[in-house]
Order: C-alpha cells, then structure tokens, then sequence
C-alpha cells in the first residue's frame, strides 16, 4: 500500500479502530455523527475557552473564564445544606475559593497548605473571595511550573455519556496526526482547484479553527473558518442539487389538465381567484402535465389562498384518473382542509375522505379499504396517511402543508406510496411561513418555487398593539367590547416549556380566570390534550358563534378560519418567534369587521424582545417579517430543521455567510456536471447519514 493510500484508508477507518473507543462509545460518538476517523475533524468546536495566559488573581473579574495559580492557605469541608469542600488559595495578587460539592476524604488529603495549583474555571461571586466552582485543576510544585496553552482551547458539543475532556483527547489525538504531515495535504481536498484560489487549504483551515492562535493574527481564523463555510454550504447545495436529479430521473404519472373540470370547479367557488392565485395554479398545471415528478413549493402569506391551488392540483390529477393525499401537520388543520376540499370538490363528484387518529377499528379498515380500492379520490390526514397499514390504489399528487412541520424523510414515505411501476406521484408543497430568498438558495435547492404574492380583495388589515400584562384590566374590557358588538375572539396562551401537558394546564386555568373575570362572555377551551372529538365540538361552537372566546394554545397556529373572529390576544407573546407570531395573527382579519391582535408581555423585555415584538407591530408583509426572523433567531428555527434532518450547520451561518452563496450555487451546478465524482464525498464529509435520503 503506497502512503498516500494508507492515510486515506487511517482516515476512512471507522472510529471504534482508534486506542480506547470501544463499542459503547463508538455508539455515542454516531449519536454525534461521528463514524470514521475523519469525522472527529470535522466535529468542529461551538467555542473557544482561552487559556494562553495564567490570570493573576486580584485581576480576575466575576464571570470570566480563566486559567489561574495559586497556593493552597486552607481547605475545610463546610456542612449545610450540600456538603462542600472548599479550598482557598492565594497567589499574592489576590485570594480566590475552589468549592466542590463532590469529593472523597483522599482527595481531601490532596489540599493541604503550601501546595501548589492550577486550575481553569468559571469566577463566581462568593462570600468573602471569589469562588471557582468544581473547576479543572492539577498539582504543580510552583508558581514557575504553571503551564499556559500556546492556542485557544476548543470545547466542543457533546452528547450523553461523552465528557468533553475524553471527545476533546480523541480530537486533540487526530488534529496531532493531521499535523505531523509537515505541510502536505493529509486529507484530500474535493473543491476543485479554482475554488480554492483565495482560500487556505482544507488541512491548514482545521488545524487552525481547532487550534487557533490566541489573538488569531491577521484575520487568520476567520478565513479558515470562512474556508470551511464554503465548504459546508456546497455540500448541503449538493446534496439537495443530486435529490432532484434523482427524484427528475423518475417516471411521473402526466396528469394533462382537463380545462372544463377545473372551469366548472373555478365557477363554483364562492369566492373570485386573485391574479396571483391563477399564475400559480398555470405553473402547477404546466408540471403535473409532464411525465417528471413535480416538486414544488408554494409560498404565500397568511391568508393568500394557498389551500384553493393546492385543490386545483387535485382536480387536475383525479381528471385524469389518479388519487390525491392531502397531509397536514395536525388533526385540526386536517379536518378544516377536509371541510374545505368536500365543499369545493362534492360540487364535481369527487370522493373525500379523512383519514384521522380518531379512526380505530373497523372504521379505519373502511376507510383505508376505500383508499386502496380508489373509491376514495382525495385522502386528507396527518401522518396517519403514511402509516404501512395504508395504501393507494393510483396516488397521483401528494399535498403537503405546512412544509417544515415534516421531516424530508417523511415526505419521501409518503412519495414512496405512490410508486407503481417504476413511477412516483408528484408532489405539491406548501407553507404559510414565507422564507427568505438567502434561506430558498440553500435549504430548497431541490424545489422549484412558486409565491402568492397577492391578498384576497376584502382582506381586512389587523391593527397590532403590544402591551405590558400589568394593563390585563385593560385587555378584558376590549374583550367585553368586542362580544357587546356581536364579534368574538381568541386568547392564545403560550409557556417556556416544550410541554404539551403543560401547554393544557396553562390553558385551563386562563379559561377558568377568564370566565370568572367574563361572567357575561361564553369561553371554549382548545388544546393538544383533547381528544380529536372534543377538539372538533369546540371548534363546531365557535364557528357556530355560540361561543365568544376561545382560549387555546398554539394548535390554532395555521389553518383556523372565523370570519367573525376580529381579536386576539398572544399571552407571553415575548416567548414566541416573529413567524409563529405572524401565523396567529392571520387567524384574525378574515371578516369585514375592523381586526386586532394584542400582544400581551410580561416585562421587562429584552433589548432584543422589543425589537422583535415591535417588527410584528410595524409590519403585515410575511417576508419581510422572516428575514427579521431569520436575523434575529437564526435559519434553525425559521426552517424546522429539528424535523428536516438537514441544514444542521456547524461551521456556516446563512446569514453571516449569505454573500458566499451565489458562489456556491454556481459551483455545484459546474461540480455535477464536469466533477461528479468529487460530489458524494464532499456530501458524505459535511452531511454524512443525513444525506441517505437522496437514495430514495
């Protein structure tokens, strides 16, 4: 085996080869996406920790990390609530005091007066000196043995059952090895040659973001980390560029558009379409009627009418002889697609049926019997439609709504239903958050993309006000006012915690405080908690108008529609991002009354709180309400990439790192079609498993 080869195969070796990683931790190391060798580089640090320089003591300032020496002048175990051992130390500029609260007698024994330690921690204010708790430290024989890093320390992220001082040895162990190759390229570097003119080389960009100087001379960390941004970006570009060249190499059923159905379903809508809504839905047609899977995207504000296309997209596909599915995020906004798409479609014969976790038994076997059979047309549902139980007879069109509440991985099951022959339904997708054209280019490079970029004619404008919670009095008259004027409205409550049984208990007890503090209003209660039957009783009440005031958390997020509904108030509207904020409001302002969203605070706010809350207020444009989003929250939250599997970055920022994208976007097109062979490996060094989904 030549050299060359050797390091290739050192690097392409699965960690478990490496001293000291045995089963258990190599199943914890994959739990971090490392799997080979080669992975542990590319685990790049969240931070830096500086400890190029010993602190004196009196210098140090609470809240600063720093590496620090002293003398031991006592140690005690001091018994209260938590026994601690607490250890002062004094360097001559200054005391400070180690408190541990876990410690054996033997390591007791350790601390006696005139040893000397080193030691790298947090400073926390304490009672008579400063206090380092449980920090690292070592035994030196003196002040002269105190021994500083000559580069910044990485920490970085860990995952259950891996300390950072072991990931951190395992790292420091393979920077080592990607050092001592004296300058030649250890790792072999996939961007072509004219990308990397201006840039440093892939080896010198990790040595240095893993072991950069302290003070990162002439900008030398920036442009290694500027280095690895590019090429993170192109892997992920590449990854979505090579899913639709293989979604396009599939066959797609051609639904050619039959122009006196969709008349007849256009003529029978209770509403008249907007130019925008027309455009769309003569791109959507123009797709359906090729013999390659659609795959688009349609974006449009709260209320722009996406639901009507997406119904014109299963006409088209059940005049030509094919079934559609129709899945939503939540059983609410199932049903109210069910609703809707019964109405508009029972005027032309088509059959639709929901298909909901509500359903057991024999009632679930009719349904999806009728599925299978193709006596049901249109099937609307949550996930519930991609279970194995259920199946289609000739799945023409697949309806996704609310994108990025699905992973990739579950819009590709639902495709795979679809196979028949070699052939794969196309798919239709749409979200009500719009996405910044800088988030488009990366993260939907594998969709083309279609904006409803006009209102319904009619649409009232909703009037946003932010107010302190210490005015609630205030809030309940204008409640009181609205029902004494024949209009209802919503009281959403939100709380910091990611719990759903938390979420109904907040609700609950705003409900009950409400209807005492409202004796003459009628308050319904909507949360997660309910069952499906329930939910619906309470939706049917206040659609119905025999209820005034609903108060619910954010399932009514999207796809609720009251036209009666002219108020809402967003309880702790500080805890929620500027889109989830913009969906809510968008479930008032659907009638002709005047509307009004209150947004309800708990101070005092952060500088940052105030900028978002005041974004909402100023503004009713969805995109230009996600590009404040995206710069104050980041593209993780704005995307959902929890669920996508996919834009989870390590090193790149797609708003810091935005100018670098029309580069990236012009050289994967160049990479796929002169240098395919550099593609998969570049995707398999940035985005690994996440990437497996492409095979589908």
């Amino acid at each position: 085996m030549t050299e060359e080869a050797a390091v290739a195969a050192y690097w392409e070796a699965p960690v478990a080869t490496l001293r000291g990683v045995g089963d258990k931790m190599a199943e914890r190391l994959a739990r971090l996406n490392i799997v080979t060798v080669q992975d542990l580089l590319f685990h790049l640090p969240s931070r830096y920790q500086d400890r190029t320089r010993v602190t004196p003591l009196g210098a140090l300032r609470v809240g600063d990390e720093a590496l620090i020496c002293g003398e031991v002048l006592l140690a005690e175990v001091r018994y209260g609530r938590r026994p601690a051992l607490l250890i002062r130390i004094n360097d001559g500029t200054g005391a400070l005091t180690l408190r541990l609260f876990h410690f054996t007698m033997q390591q007791r024994e350790q601390f006696t007066p005139g040893v000397w330690l080193q030691c790298f921690g947090e400073v926390r204010p304490g009672a008579a000196t400063p206090e380092m708790v449980h920090p690292e430290y070592r035994r030196i024989s003196g002040r002269e043995e105190a021994v500083a890093e000559t580069h910044l320390t990485a920490v970085y992220p860990v995952t259950e059952g891996i300390r950072q001082a072991t990931l951190r040895q395992l790292i420091t162990r393979t920077v080592e090895k990607l050092a001592a190759h004296d300058g030649q390229d250890a790792l072999p570097d996939w961007l072509p040659a004219e990308a990397r003119r201006d840039l440093p080389s892939l080896n010198a960009a990790l040595l240095c973001i893993h072991r950069p100087p302290p003070r990162a001379e002439g900008g030398v960390l920036e442009r290694a980390r500027t280095r690895l941004a590019f090429e993170e970006l192109l892997a992920h570009h590449l990854c979505l560029r090579r899913l639709r060249q293989t979604v396009a190499r599939h066959h797609a059923p051609p639904l050619p558009p039959d122009g006196e159905q969709l008349r007849r379903f256009v003529r029978a809508l209770p509403f008249d379409l907007t130019a925008a809504q027309r455009r769309v839905m003569g791109e959507i047609a123009a797709d359906l009627a090729r013999p390659m899977p659609m795959q688009r995207l349609v974006q449009g504000d709260v209320g722009s009418g996406k639901t009507v296309v997406a119904a014109a997209a299963v006409v088209q596909a059940v005049a030509a002889g094919f079934q559609a599915a129709v899945m939503a995020p939540t059983e609410l906004l199932a049903e109210q697609h069910y609703h809707n798409f019964g109405r508009w479609l029972g005027e032309l014969g088509i059959t639709v049926a929901w298909l909901s976790g509500k359903h057991k038994g024999r009632t679930r076997q009719a349904i999806a019997g009728q599925v299978a059979d193709g006596t049901v047309q249109v099937a609307i549902g949550t996930h519930a439609l991609f279970q194995e139980a259920v199946s289609f007879a000739a799945l023409g069109v697949v309806v996704i709504d609310e994108q990025h509440r699905f992973g990739v991985h579950q819009r590709m099951a639902l495709r795979e239903k679809g196979r028949r022959g070699g052939g794969v339904p196309h798919q239709l997708i749409m979200t009500a958050t719009p996405i910044p054209r800088t988030l488009m280019m990366t993260a939907y490079a594998d969709l083309d993309c279609s904006v409803i970029d006009a209102l319904p004619p009619g649409r009232q404008p909703v009037d946003t006000v932010i107010v302190s919670d210490a005015r609630r009095e205030q809030v309940l008259e204008r409640v009181r006012h609205a029902v004494r004027e024949g209009r209802q409205a919503y009281w959403v409550c939100t709380l910091i915690e990611e719990s759903e049984q938390l979420q109904a208990q907040a609700a609950a007890d705003t409900a009950v405080a409400l209807a005492a503090a409202l004796p003459e209003v009628r308050v319904g209660l909507l949360h997660g908690r309910m069952k499906p039957i329930e939910k619906e009783g309470v939706m049917a009440e206040f659609k119905a108008g025999r209820t005034d005031l609903l108060v619910a958390t954010t399932v009514i997020e999207v796809g609720v529609d009251v036209p009666n509904a002219s108020l809402m108030i967003v309880e702790n509207a500080e805890r929620l991002g500027l889109a989830q904020l913009h969906q809510l409001r968008g479930r008032v302002g659907r009638g002709a009354a005047k509307s009004a969203c209150v947004l309800l605070y708990h101070g005092p706010l952060s500088k940052r709180g105030r900028e978002r809350l005041a974004a909402l207020r100023d503004t009713a444009d969805g995109f230009e309400i996600a590009r404040r989003d995206l710069e104050l929250r980041g593209p993780g939250e704005v995307l959902g990439t929890r669920q996508s599997g996919l834009m989870q970055l390590r090193v790149a920022d797609l708003l810091r790192d935005q100018a670098l994208l029309p580069s990236v976007g012009a050289l994967a097109r160049r990479m796929l079609e002169k240098e395919p062979q550099r593609v998969g490996l570049l995707v398999r060094r940035w985005v690994g498993n996440a990437a497996q989904y492409g095979a589908v």
